[in-house]
């Protein structure tokens, strides 16, 4: 991956991962496969743990402790009301940039 990919990334991943939680409550392996699914596929293991570390301190998730077949009980994360509103914030944002990309981009080429 590229460093402006990498770089982009930073700034967008916590809305992917909470766009990934919209549609179903996961926990963090299963959030990694998914955005590998999505071809997100360059993305660590460890940065997702330490973004689901970040959005659950920021009150963007609810967790439950699931038991687990192999070794200790799993996090189980699920979008609540307030990581909601932030999804919904970050796709208003989206579109505003995206369009004003598009429109750039088609005037510089």
């Amino acid at each position: 991956m590229g460093k402006q990919m990498t770089e982009m990334l930073k700034g967008t991943l916590e809305g992917i991962v909470l766009a990934i939680l919209a549609v179903q409550a996961a926990y963090g392996y299963e959030i990694t496969a998914r955005l590998r699914e999505q071809g997100f596929t360059e993305i660590a293991e460890g940065t997702v743990y330490a973004l689901l570390v970040r959005i659950e301190k920021r009150g963007l998730v609810d967790v439950e402790k699931v038991p687990s077949e192999k070794g200790p009980p799993r996090k189980v994360y699920s979008l609540n009301a307030s990581g909601r509103d932030y999804l919904d914030e970050f796709w208003r944002t989206w579109d505003f940039l995206s369009e004003r990309l598009t429109h750039l981009a088609q005037g510089a080429r």
